[in-house]
């Protein structure tokens, strides 16, 4: 009986193999596994039965079941007995032999069968096999196959066999037509050849030890001559490639003298093969074998075949290898392999073939030998000992090729070398210069690749050639002595300059070794080493290279790292200094980056380092050799301004330290003759280093500099600086221009009690010549060195007495300078310097006269307030570097005119000095560019400030001006620009502050009010208007309160003077700060209120300006406080949708509560005084739904409310209406839901929403409400929603709002839904209003509106839902107004009622108890409701129910549990979800109460126990959370505590399910504690097998197999398993692959129960 059913699973499973989907095909070839791990033999018979039964079954589906029989068969090798291996055998022999045709992936699967088996019984499969493999007939190709695979799978035990297969075989190589049995008679001999030399390599271990290599010999031969005499000449490449493998793995077993013989045919022919196939990689392994097995007899014929070998193999090697073809990298590996045969054989004769292929002009000829070289001297070093030298000096022409990629083969050939003693030979040392070369190599890689860029960037191999030279330092002991210390010699070389780094860490290293050696003293040999530089040239260098520290991947820590080590050298008496100073600087380098490190700073720590070196040493001799070496240096730094320039300084603080006055006055004159003048660092550096050099030399330097411009330099005919003469009139300039900056600098670096006396005697004479030039850089440096000089003579001790005799004809240059520079554009430095230099000239004595300052100040203004604005981002975006350049130049230009306006202003600080300076200010502040406004402004907020900074006020005096100058700027307070309005109240804030020290306060006296201007100014930032008027307002307060009387008048002329600003903005703010002055006399007006209020309307219809509608809106205010009805009734009779000029009117009578809260009482009379819509049917006569149509005047009324309390001075109102305007509005909004406007309206409407879409509407607060929607509803949650924020309940309107409470409001279905959450948000956020509120609403609930009755119902449904119900005592009020409703008609009021009574137990849940019974009963009539179509009703009651029973007594639900959970069981498997959900909620709660009746609910559990573990493959997320925790609740009552912590642990909300481990885990303990409990989950699981939810058709079946899996065996018999696996075979029919794939999967594990 049990082996039937196996069978029967079987045969079910394997009739399922036509299954088109892979996945369930892979799934059947599993569980036929599965079965077979339990029953190998039975499975394996079954299978053989079933593909002798089904003879037709296509092969597709035959492969699935030799693929199963493969894997048991492998798995179970060790239990098969020998009659079912020979059913298998059987079977698979005549599978694969069944069709002559070649089908491969059926009679590949066969084979696999055999050769699984053939690993225990080999003989059994070879006595089945060899029964098709019979001499002079040609075999199946897969027996070929079948026996190759054999020889690899089981070399011993297939070895003994392969002579007698030889045999066989051979005859019929020649019966053999076509391709593919050459192939497979070629596959085999391959895997015949490997295995027969396994086994011979593991003769120890071998079952026959007397097998020889000639035992098999004589057949290989016979059979190589077949294939390399017939079969290597075919046409078809795939079966010459086949021949070839095979003949590499069969040379090793030819008989030695046949092998020799054939050695003059065989290579060639192997050889001849590379020009047919672009594949190479197996005629390059073959060949190899065949050369190692030729090399291994010793073959003499291997000499005559040596040339056309290497001349074959050479051009594999030079074609690239491709990384992305694995084939070609394997390739390349073999050829190599070839390579070190040859070589390990031929040495010489490879090398005389290699060598001069290195000068060959092909560039791939050249990379290839080289790569050859390298594997041949490293996998030959005994062989090449001798060659070195011959190698080396064939490397000559390598190390000077310029194609990358040579050089980066060359760079692996020097690095093999070096591992193998090559560079210690003469001419290694070339090896080492061409390393030290391609490190220098410049780093930054080509910008462009061409198209075809296989070529490297010298980028890589400049890092390669770093790689190695530091490795070889660091790694190679045997290099240490090459090395070190011959690497010295490329440190000072310019050309080497990119090989620093690496040749500093280098060097580092070694010196570190030397020193650990005992070397410390003698660490650079010179009198054995004459090349290398002198430590004067390596100090040199390293400290001018340690100046731009990051460049060159950071060579200024490597650069002075080796300098402190080389410091013994360098000199001994610098030891202790430098290992102090040196670790500190290289800390400072790696603290910063290159953005963060202060170019100055850096270099100034550098030349204090020098000056301390120089200390140190203090030996005169020595500094000398130092400064000359520096000066020898310095035309190796052309094309390196940065280092040029730090080596002048260099060489002034060392010529500042030598004693010898002749050297010094012999350098600087060199110096001034080798300068490259041309270039402006270069002459930078060479004023710095004279005035560096004048700190301790003035005497000497000005000498100098004197002779030089006395000597022919500038004079055109030839002189005593003949070295000059042919220098062009441009360099000439260039050569001034130097000059005149060494004056500068030798002014300000020298001592000042020195300097100040040859200021105007031997400088200035020697300067003042040179003024009459249009040479920019001669004009620079002019104007620098006259500001160095005005600084020199500013900061000399005497400035005071100093009487500077020529300073009003250089401030006449300058601003001669600045007049002739191009008005359109800033392009050079020339304003901002010739200002700077005016700074200093001005404070100078004498006096500047009135004309001569006039027309500096106006020069200046001109010359920078004027220029063009700066390009738009985008523009300077496109032009990158010089537009940011131009803006710092700009930023730099303007600092430098407000610094010289404060040192002229500083001359005359009064009122009048200061009227002065604002006489020429003022047009430019008043220009109508916004430019020349913005730094007009600027300017004399600086200047202001520096004023008051500055001021000190002995006597009181009147500030005459004040009124005049706060009127310049006040209006700026609203200007256009953001900045100018900033800058504008800090002119006011520090002229008010002025007037206050006028009048005698201390000038750090605080004023409030005037300090309240700066907290005005955050208020400027946004150009929002209402912000920036408002600010302007508060600023006219303070400047009110501030003015003295006097100064009132021309304070008001001058501000109505600015209404005609050509700026609106200031023209507006002008009429603010008037209004706000004049404010205190008011005005009444006497006309009719109509009449003036119509007058309003067109007027601001008229003209669209702010200030005159705020002027408007208080005449309406005004108006209001008088003749409140009359303005009402006015503005309702308005048309709608009000105007954004009658909103404006609305909201000015927001300004005063008292007036606010009348008239908002006589705006709801108005929204009360008639019903809210009209109801009217658009076709009478269809029957059509009639439709709601809103009456206009409560309409109007509740858009008037909107504007009042949209006006935040309405609040104070609001506030004290707050019951009465809740309840109207939320009971207008609940009747406006659906309503349509009236038809006028809707074309209206139609008009606004169309022109707000298209761009109108709502911009600032004033013009905004315009654009408001008109629709009933809409109007109504606006007006709530304002009303709300109003009445201080911000927070309940935020929390509706973010809920989309406002939204939901507003729709039909989801009105009630929305009403719950403001009622949620009012009893958070608003509990002490509720009383009120919950009174005026309950005479609704019997509304004739239904809409009234649903609002009501479902605000109080979700009042009870909080604690605060009964807080304000109003718990049983609300129950039982709630109670009452649910006889009402209307299907939702019922359900909400039934709501809020389930609310209780959340909101009051300790009055649960006492009313237990009369909500249970409210909650079963919910359940039982008949006119309830839908279950609303009754899903309602099932939630709430769930929510009560916590609270409730036992005693009543027990009377109840039953009845409950039978009602609600059917609904476990509704459509709907919600319904699914709460049944299944309730369900788990209900648990808790099952103690009384244990046993009656433990059935209840049961019964819902394969529902519930089903459903948690619900489609619906929610569902699945119910049923974790409905199975969370029941745990505990199952009895089962391994089911129970599992439904605790696994199925917690917050952790995701293994849904398939888990149903694994719980039918354990299924089985384990209710074991007869198996038949009836077996029977639920069956009846969801026709599920609509496709997941939870899958989960059943695996349900039943995870079930099957843990049962005991004597529990069995309690399936019908003929039931369960026509089920299943029906279900294996299901059209979703998921299904039959869990089908599949069950099946397998039925086995269990058979």
């Amino acid at each position: 009986m049990t082996e039937s059913r196996i069978k029967r699973l079987a045969t079910t499973l394997m009739d399922a193999t036509t299954d088109k989907d892979p996945l369930v095909q892979e799934q059947i070839y599993n569980a036929l596994c599965h079965l077979g791990e339990s029953e190998p033999e039975e499975i394996l018979n079954s299978c053989d039965e079933y593909l002798r039964q089904h003879d037709k079954l296509a092969y597709p589906h035959r492969v699935i079941i030799l693929k199963a029989m493969e894997t048991v068969v492998k798995n179970n090798i060790a239990l098969l007995d020998k009659s079912t291996a020979k059913v298998v055998i059987f079977l698979a022999s005549n599978e694969m032999t069944k069709s002559k045709e070649v089908i491969r992936d059926w009679q590949q699967a066969a084979s696999d069968v055999l050769v699984a088996v053939g690993q225990r019984f080999i003989n059994k499969v070879m006595e089945e096999v060899l029964t098709k493999f019979q001499p002079g007939i040609l075999p199946h190709y897969f027996v070929m196959q079948t026996f190759a695979n054999l020889s690899v799978s089981n070399v011993f035990g297939m070895v003994p066999f392969l002579n007698s297969i030889l045999g066989t075989m051979l005859p019929m190589l020649g019966m053999a037509k076509q391709d593919h049995m050459k192939s497979v008679f070629c596959y085999a001999l391959q895997h015949f050849s490997e295995s027969i030399q396994e086994y011979l390599a593991n003769l120890d271990k071998a079952p026959d030890p007397t097998v020889r290599k000639d035992t098999f010999s004589n057949e290989i031969f016979s059979a190589y001559e077949v294939l390399f005499n017939s079969w290597l000449q075919h046409r078809e490449a795939k079966l010459r490639l086949a021949v070839v493998e095979a003949m590499g793995p069969m040379s090793y077993l030819l008989p030695s003298e046949k092998l020799e013989e054939q050695l003059p045919k065989l290579i060639p022919g192997i050889l001849a093969l590379y020009k047919k196939h672009t594949e190479a990689f197996y005629i390059s392994k073959s060949l190899c074998q065949i050369l190692e097995a030729s090399v291994n007899i010793g073959s003499r014929s291997l000499d005559v075949q040596l040339d056309s070998l290497l001349g074959t193999l050479h051009p594999q090697i030079c074609a690239p290898a491709d990384p992305a073809v694995p084939l070609t990298v394997k390739n390349h590996t073999e050829v190599l392999r070839c390579f070190t045969v040859l070589a390990c054989s031929f040495p010489d004769r490879v090398l005389a073939f290699l060598l001069p292929k290195l000068e060959s002009s092909n560039e791939r000829t050249r990379v290839g030998t080289l790569l050859i070289m390298r594997q041949i001297i490293n996998s030959a070093p005994s062989q090449m000992e001798i060659k070195k030298p011959f190698i080396l000096s064939s490397m000559k022409l390598p190390l000077q090729d310029s194609n990358n990629k040579v050089k980066r083969a060359v760079v692996q050939v020097i690095s093999a070398m070096a591992h193998h003693g090559y560079l210690e030979q003469p001419g290694g040392e070339a090896m080492m210069e061409f390393l030290v070369r391609q490190c220098a190599l410049p780093s930054d890689a080509p910008k462009k690749q061409p198209p075809d860029a296989d070529d490297l960037t010298s980028d890589s191999v400049q890092s390669i050639s770093v790689n190695t030279l530091f490795l070889l330092s660091t790694t190679v002991d045997r290099m240490n002595n090459v090395l070190w210390p011959y690497l010295l010699e490329f440190v000072t070389p310019v050309q080497f300059t990119n090989a620093l780094t690496p040749l500093c860490k280098s060097l580092m290293s070694l010196a570190v070794k030397k020193q650990e050696e005992g070397e410390n003293a003698s660490l650079i040999r010179y009198d054995l080493n004459a090349n290398l530089p002198s430590p004067y040239a390596l100090t040199t260098r390293l400290l001018v290279v340690s100046s731009q520290p990051y460049v060159g991947d950071c060579r200024g820590a490597a650069a002075l790292r080796l300098l402190n080590v080389l410091h013994y050298s360098v000199h001994p008496a610098l030891e202790q200094l430098w290992s102090k100073r040196v670790p500190l600087l290289v800390e400072h380098i790696e603290e910063n980056t290159e953005k963060s490190l202060s170019q100055k700073e850096w270099e100034e720590k550098l030349l204090l380092f020098l000056q301390e070196t120089l200390a140190a040493v203090a030996d005169n001799t020595w500094i000398c050799h130092f400064v000359t070496e520096m000066c020898r240096q310095l035309n190796s730094y052309n094309g390196f301004p940065l280092e040029k320039n730090f080596l002048y300084k260099c060489i002034g603080t060392t010529l500042g330290a030598c004693a010898s006055k002749d050297l010094v006055q012999k350098q600087l004159q060199e110096l001034l003759e080798t300068a490259r003048y041309h270039e402006e660092a270069e002459r930078e550096g060479l004023a710095s280093c004279f005035g560096i050099c004048a700190i301790n030399h003035l005497e000497e330097t000005l000498a100098k500099l004197e002779d030089f411009v006395r000597s022919d330099v500038f004079k055109k005919s030839v002189g005593l600086f003949s070295i000059f003469k042919d220098r062009s009139d441009n360099e000439v300039e260039k050569i001034k221009s130097t000059l005149i900056l060494c004056y500068g600098y030798v002014a300000v670096s020298a001592p000042k009690e020195l300097v100040l006396s040859r200021i105007e005697a031997d400088i200035l004479k020697n300067i003042f010549q040179y003024f009459n030039t249009k040479d920019l850089t001669l004009k620079l440096c002019l104007i620098r060195s006259i500001c160095m000089i005005s600084q020199a003579i500013y900061n000399g001790a005497k400035c005071g007495d100093f009487v500077f005799s020529r300073k009003a004809e250089l401030v006449a240059q300058m601003v001669e300078f600045i007049k002739a520079e191009p008005p359109e554009a800033m392009r050079t430095p020339v304003r901002q310097r010739a200002m700077i230099t005016c700074t200093y000239l001005v404070v100078l004595e004498p006096h500047l006269s009135d004309p001569d300052r006039t027309e500096l100040i106006d020069t200046c203004l001109a010359g920078v307030l004027a220029l063009p604005p700066p390009e738009p981002a985008k523009e300077r975006e496109e032009n990158g570097g010089d537009a940011s350049h131009k803006e710092v130049l700009y930023g730099d230009t303007l600092s430098a005119l407000k610094d010289l306006l404060k040192s002229l202003l500083q001359r005359n600080l009064t009122p009048h000095g200061l009227q002065d300076m604002f006489a020429h200010l003022g047009p430019w502040i008043k220009s109508n560019k916004e430019h020349e406004r913005q730094r007009a402004v600027e300017v004399s907020a600086a200047l202001l400030e520096f004023y008051l900074s500055k001021l000190n006020v002995s006597t009181v005096i009147p500030f005459y001006n004040l009124g005049v100058l706060i009127a310049l700027f006040s209006p700026r307070c609203s200007d256009s620009l953001a900045s100018v309005r900033q800058d504008a109240v800090d002119c006011v804030y520090c002229l008010l502050y002025i007037q206050l020290c006028y009048e005698g306060f201390a000038r750090d006296h605080r004023d409030e009010m005037v300090e309240g201007l700066k907290a005005l100014k955050k208020g400027l930032e946004e150009p929002d208007f209402t912000v920036l008027f408002r600010t302007c307002n508060n600023i006219a307060m303070v400047i009110g309160k501030r003015v003295p009387p006097d100064q009132l008048m021309s304070l008001l002329l001058a501000m109505f003077e600015g209404l005609a600003d050509p700026d609106k903005n200031c023209s507006r703010a002008a009429t603010v700060m008037i209004n706000s002055l004049l404010k205190e006399r008011g005005a009444v007006l006497q006309e009719k209120v109509p009449d003036i209020m119509s007058i309003i309307h067109s007027k601001l219809e008229e003209v669209d300006e702010e200030h005159i509608r705020k002027a408007a809106q208080q005449t309406v205010y005004i108006l209001a406080s008088q003749h409140k009805s009359v303005v009402v009734s006015s503005l309702l009779g308005s048309p709608l949708p009000f105007d954004s000029h009658t909103c404006a009117m609305w909201r000015s009578l927001a300004t005063e509560p008292t007036l606010a809260s009348r008239i908002l009482e006589q705006l709801l009379e108005k929204v009360n005084s008639d019903v809210p819509y009209k109801e009217s049917k658009s076709f009478p006569l269809l029957g059509s739904a009639a439709e709601r149509v809103a009456t206009p005047l409560p309409l109007a009324a509740t858009c008037a409310l909107y504007e009042i309390m949209s006006a935040p001075e309405s609040g104070p109102a609001v506030l004290g209406l707050y019951p009465p305007l809740f309840v109207t509005l939320l009971l207008r909004l609940s009747c406006t839901v659906g309503v349509q406007l009236p038809k006028n309206l809707q074309s209206r409407e139609r008009r606004r929403s169309s022109s707000s879409s298209g761009g109108g509407g709502g911009g600032s607060g004033n013009h905004g409400p315009a654009s408001r929607s008109l629709q009933p509803c809409s109007c109504a949650v606006e007006t709530l929603k304002v009303m709300l924020v109003r009445g201080g309940s911000e927070e309940v309107a935020r929390a509706v709002g973010s809920a989309g409470g406002w939204e939901l409001m507003a729709s039909a279905e989801r009105h009630h839904d929305g009403i719950a959450v403001l009622a949620g948000a009012m009893a958070r956020h608003a509990g002490p209003r509720l009383p009120l509120i919950v009174k005026n609403l309950i005479p609704t609930l019997n509304s004739v509106f239904d809409s009234q009755r649903i609002t009501t119902t479902a605000f109080f449904a979700e009042l009870l839902n909080s604690n605060v119900v009964n807080d304000l005592i109003l718990l049983e009020t609300m129950m039982d107004n709630m109670t009452g409703r649910q006889k009402d008609a209307c299907t939702l009021v019922r359900m909400l009622a039934l709501r809020g009574l389930g609310n209780i137990a959340s909101g009051s849940p300790e009055k649960v108890r006492k009313h237990g019974a009369k909500l249970l009963a409210s909650m079963v009539n919910g359940m039982d409701d008949k006119d309830d179509p839908h279950n609303l009703v009754a899903l309602e009651a099932m939630s709430s129910l769930s929510k009560l029973l916590d609270h409730l007594e036992e005693r009543d639900i027990q009377s109840m549990l039953l009845h409950i959970a039978i009602r609600i069981r059917p609904f476990f498997d509704s459509e709907q979800p919600d319904l699914r959900r709460s049944s299944i909620v309730l369900f788990g709660n209900l648990t808790k109460f099952s103690q009384g009746n244990c046993e009656v609910f433990f059935e209840q559990i049961l019964n819902g126990l394969v529902t519930l573990l089903l459903h948690l493959q619900d489609p619906k997320p929610e569902v699945v959370k119910a049923c974790k925790f409905a199975l969370r609740m029941c745990g505990p009552n199952m009895g089962c505590d391994g089911l129970c912590d599992m439904f605790l642990n696994h199925l917690r909300e917050d952790r995701s399910l293994h849904y398939g481990e888990f149903m694994n885990n719980v039918c354990k303990h299924l089985m384990q504690s209710y074991p007869e409990m198996l038949n009836r989950l077996i029977l639920t699981n069956l009846f969801y097998f026709k599920s609509n939810w496709v997941d939870i058709r899958a989960a059943a079946p695996m349900f039943i197999g995870f079930l099957v899996l843990h049962v005991d065996e004597d529990q069995c018999q309690q399936v019908d398993l003929d039931q369960l696996i026509s089920a299943l075979n029906l279900l294996l029919k299901d059209p979703v692959p998921s299904v039959r794939v869990k089908v599949a999967e069950t099946l397998g594990r039925l086995v269990r129960i058979l």
